[in-house]
This record gives structure tokens, sequence and C-alpha cells, in this order.
């Protein structure tokens, strides 16, 4: 890249890195603008402009002109399911970004024909019916015309999913299956399956059901999470913080990341949470666990911060907003000898906690081991998700030390929260600016990658416009974030949340260099563009993990796909749309996809008989009348 004016200098504190000619925004009060950084060992060593960064380019620093772009501490998502996406990542067809039905059903064929038999193709998360032009869902006859022989499982937010006859065939669904517990097999007029499962409220139907199918061994896991941590790297992550979940045991599931910690091969900053697995075991699982490691063990790469976002399986609520809440029963005996455990052995916790009732009934046992002085105690502790949280539960966390974590979870369902709350309870769901004037620490995340997708973007897009997918607004401005403060709350915040706000978070010296250059400005462009930036250069500790553009080749070398089959190999991960100011391409695209389905519904009609025209087999758009 160019680099003139910049001499190198022979001398022993000679950066590894140096980004030149940006637009920092450092989110340092003390400098909050500058145009260059070095990073020498990990650490930034010098934030200023040239004249500053001069003296540490010697012979073997790497300059890299940021050709006046601007450039961002990395981000960090302080809530998703990093470890668990990364072991099915390339086994994923991902519809993230796809803009219409009719492509993603093209996807699914073109996958299914090349998927070997006893493998299945699923999509799994990352997408919502309504951000597609069609505003639907797929059918069970579209999934058995796409991949007849093939198992096809598409799993639609915490909702529902569809499964063709093959599916069906290989979950071992049969008119003789019960119903499980809190979900539905839809079922025919004859009693069998019909391919739709429904959440009922409880999402275990669908996670159950996603279980039976099979999953990558050996080496394989390892290049799936490279493969799947570069795809975080794409859009400027540099951290996350793993909220565990169901099918997540460990330390069997965690492995996988641990040998890739060993072995330098990280290329993002893991700090995971331990989620009890078994109903009634929980207490003697934290038991062993807390005599086994300590929160903060581990390095800046990989460090275990607490337990969650489950601690008793009976306190947690079900987020399927298609369904009423559900009532849950007792659950506080079992879940405050959890929480006591935890508090009096320096564990901080996470819970899972949609609804002020949940809230409401697990704040009354903390404030009752509050009186015992348990509360507040230094450990860090946080409700996630709270979409319904109430300006009194806010106070109540505030008093015993806690903190909060929202994630764009309404990006995908807030229509369905309209339909079954009404827009005045969704202007409030969650209430962030109520948590922020509260002094609450508020992390930024997605929860990916069941639900939404892990592109943080849109999770930014969504805090500042408070719009759906669907482009639906749900929080209008008095609930809505600036562009400065909801950055802040995917770097600083998720820092704090870890317990390492004094070296993550903002571009300062001392600091760990992670960074963040980015494909458009994210404080100039126009809102709806926020949505489509990406990172274009991301910096982890000094070391390049993603690099396109003018810096293509920049980066590390990684595995090819494995298994050669894999979707990523063909389709890649999230699917970059064109930004919205491109408003002539997107209107054309748009023409194009109505012309082409009224065609298709004048042949349906013609082959039903509905109409005098003959079914044609050959269409041209310019002469058709």
């Amino acid at each position: 890249m160019p680099v003139g004016g910049l001499v190198p200098h022979a001398t022993d504190n000679a950066a590894d890195l140096v980004v030149r000619n940006a637009k920092i925004h450092t989110g340092d009060p003390g400098r909050p603008q500058a145009e260059a950084i070095a990073i020498r060992d990990g650490v930034i060593t010098v934030v200023g402009d040239d004249n500053d960064v001069a003296s540490q380019v010697g012979p073997a620093t790497k300059v890299v002109d940021a050709l006046g772009r601007r450039m961002v501490p990395g981000l960090n998502d302080a809530h998703a399911h990093v470890i668990r996406g990364g072991l099915n990542y390339v086994l994923e067809l991902r519809w993230d970004g796809v803009a219409t039905l009719r492509q993603g059903l093209a996807m699914l064929r073109e996958q299914a024909a090349r998927t070997p038999k006893g493998q299945w193709v699923r999509v799994v998360g990352g997408w919502s019916a309504e951000q597609f032009a069609e505003r639907r869902l797929p059918t069970v006859a579209e999934l058995n015309a796409a991949a007849p022989d093939v198992p096809v499982f598409v799993l639609h937010l915490y909702q529902s999913a569809v499964l063709n006859r093959a599916a069906l065939k290989a979950a071992g669904f049969t008119r003789d299956t019960p119903d499980p517990k809190g979900g539905q097999i839809v079922r025919g007029r004859d009693g069998e399956p019909t391919g739709m499962l429904l959440a009922a409220p409880s999402a275990l139907i669908l996670y159950s059901t996603l279980a039976n199918a099979p999953v990558l061994e050996g080496e394989d896991k390892k290049t799936s999470t490279r493969h799947f941590l570069r795809e975080l790297n794409r859009f400027g992550l540099t951290s996350a913080i793993d909220a565990a979940g169901g099918f997540q045991n460990f330390p069997d599931n965690y492995s996988t990341v641990i040998e890739l910690a060993k072995a330098g091969q990280l290329s993002l900053r893991i700090a995971y949470h331990l989620f009890p697995q078994t109903a009634g075991q929980e207490i003697d699982d934290l038991t062993r666990w807390i005599e086994m490691a300590r929160p903060e063990d581990g390095d800046e790469w990989l460090r275990l911060n607490g337990a969650g976002e489950n601690l008793t399986w009976a306190a947690a609520d079900f987020e399927n907003f298609a369904e009423p809440r559900p009532e849950l029963a007792d659950y506080e005996e079992q879940f405050e000898k959890a929480v006591r455990l935890l508090m009096e052995n320096g564990w901080g916790f996470r819970l899972h906690a949609t609804y002020d009732e949940t809230i409401r009934r697990d704040l009354a046992v903390f404030e009752k081991l509050a009186a015992e002085g348990l509360f507040p105690a230094g450990n860090r502790w946080l409700f996630d998700h709270a979409e319904t949280a109430s300006a009194d539960s806010l106070d109540r966390v505030a008093a015993l030390g806690g903190a909060m974590s929202v994630q764009n979870r309404l990006s995908f369902q807030g229509e369905a929260f309209v339909r079954r709350y009404g827009p005045g309870a969704a202007a409030d769901a969650p209430p962030i600016r109520a948590m922020l004037e509260r002094g609450l620490t508020v992390g930024g995340g997605t929860d990916a990658t069941r639900i939404s997708t892990y592109n943080p973007w849109i999770a930014l897009h969504w805090l500042i416009t408070g719009r759906t997918v669907g482009d639906l607004v749900v929080r209008p401005p008095h609930n809505r974030v600036d562009r400065r403060t909801a950055l802040s709350m995917f770097t600083e915040a998720g820092a704090a949340l870890t317990g390492e706000a004094s070296v993550k978070g903002v571009l300062r010296p001392g600091y760990l260099g992670d960074l963040a250059v980015l494909s458009e400005d994210y404080f100039t462009v126009p809102e709806p563009d926020i949505a489509h930036i990406e990172s274009l250069l991301t910096v982890v500790g000094g070391r390049i993990v993603y690099a396109t553009a003018e810096y293509e080749g920049l980066d590390e070398e990684l595995p090819p796909v494995s298994p050669g089959w894999s979707p990523v190999a063909y389709f890649g991960g999230y699917q970059a749309t064109p930004r919205a100011g491109l408003t002539g391409t997107r209107q054309a695209e748009l023409l194009g996809q109505a012309v082409a389905e009224s065609e298709q519904h004048r042949q349906w009609r013609a082959r039903r008989g509905l109409t005098r025209e003959p079914a044609s087999t050959l269409f041209d758009p310019c002469f058709f009348l």
C-alpha cells in the first residue's frame, strides 16, 4: 500500500503493524479522533498521526494505508452462540441476507443436488419470512420439489420448522409419534405428519429434531470453526461472549475452541459461559464446575466468564412471540440454591429472561440474598433479552449491581411481537434508553445463530433505526440510540461485561490491538446503509485476520472448507445485498421478480384450465401480451 512519508528506522521497539491515513474513531474521550495507529506484540503503542507513528516503523513493520477510510475499535458481540455455531457452520445453508424466497429455494435446490446420501440440507437461523419479497415461509411441497430424496430441515426463528418428506423419515416422525411437551407435530387429515413442526411455545421440538442430523467429526470441526470465525471477522468482530445454550455440553463441545486456542489459531477472542444441560442436575453440575475452574481463568483469547444463560431449566421463559407468554411453574427454591452457590464462590452469571414477569421473580430471589450481603458483591451478573422489562425492574437491577445485554431479536420477530402485544408494547421492547438512563452497562449482541444473523451491522441498524429486516418501524425515536452509543454497546460495554474494560473496547495505548477498517463511514452513511457495512481489514492483537478489496491477501490462509460439498464452499455465509441507496438496481430486481412470478401464475392457471391460452414453455417478456 502507499506509505509515502514513512521511512523505516532501525529500532528495537519497532511496531509489528502500522495502519495510517485512516479516520479513526478511538472511543477514547481523551483523544476521540486520530489518523494512524501502531501495534507491537498485540498491544497498541501509539495512536496519533503519521508523525507520531513514524518512529515505530522498522524494516519488518507491516504498514497499511487505510486510504482515508473509517476505522473503529473491533466489535464485541455481547451475546452470541459462537462455539455451537462454529461446530455446525459449514454444514448449514445460510439464508442470512437473502432477499427473496425464490432465491433461497434456488440455493436449496442446488445444494440438495450436491449433498451426499446420508447428509441433510439444513437452513438454521439468521433469516425471517419478513425479509423476503414474498413475505412467507417455504411450503412443504416446495421443499419436496426442490429435494425429493435428500432430507431438508428449515428452521424459522423460535417458532417453527419445515421438513420435507425425506427429513420426516430421517428424523423418525410417524403418525404414532406423540407431540412432545411444549411442541406440536402438525398432522394431515390422515393423521400423518405434514412436515410442519411448531414450538408451542417451547422450541425444544425444533432443536431436538435438528440434533438428529449428522455432525462433523475430527479436524472438520476445527476447520468449520475457523471458517466461522473468519466470517465473523468479515464484519469487524474481534471478540464475542458465548452465552452457551442447549445441546452445548461442557467440556465436550468446548474442546474445539480450546484446541484452536492452544494452537494459536483463534481469530476471535471468546469469553464463554457454562449452561447446565440436564434438568434436575443443575446444582450438581454447577458445583463440579466451581471446583474445576474460576471465572477469568484463561487469557485474552479464551476465558471463562461465568454461568448461564440458564442456571436452572425451570426458570427459563420462551421467546416465541407467535405464542402466548408461558406461565412458569414454581422454580424459586432450586434457582435460589444455584444463585447462592455462584455468589458465594465468586462466579458471575447471565440469565435468559424475555418477560418482566420472569425478571421480577428472579429479582425477588436476589433481594432475599441481598439481605444476607450476597448482592451486590462484585460478581458480574446480568439479564439477557428483557424485551418487556419494566422501569421498576430496571431500578431494582441497578440497586443490586446488575447489568443488561440486549439483542436484535425483534429485527426478525418484530412483526410477531406487534401482532401479539400491539405497537405500544413494541415501542419499548426492549427499553434500551431506560436502561442507559439508569447508568446500567448495556451490552449489544445478536443472539446468533439460530434466530438472528451473526452480522452485527444488522443489530446496529436496529438499535439506531428501530426497524425490522422487513422494514417495519417498531421502536420510535424515544427508544432509539445514536450511532456513538450503539457502537459503544458493541465495544466498551462488551468489554465491561467480561471484566476487560481496562484492556479493550477503545483504541488507546496499552490496550489490545483490535480494530476494523470499514467499507463505509459508519458515522455518515444514510441510516439504511448501516446494515450493508462490512470490514475490509480486521485486526486482532496486531494480526490481520480478515482482508479484502485493496488488502486482499494480507490475512492468514485458512485450510479449504471441508467437507467439499459444504454449502459454505459454494455460497459462502451471509449473502450481501445491494445498498439501499442503489434504488435503481433494487427497483429493477423487484420488477424482474414480479414479471417472473406473473408468468408462473399464468402458467399455473393454464395448466388448470382456468385460461384459454396453452401453458407456455418458452417465455419472452418483451413479446408476451
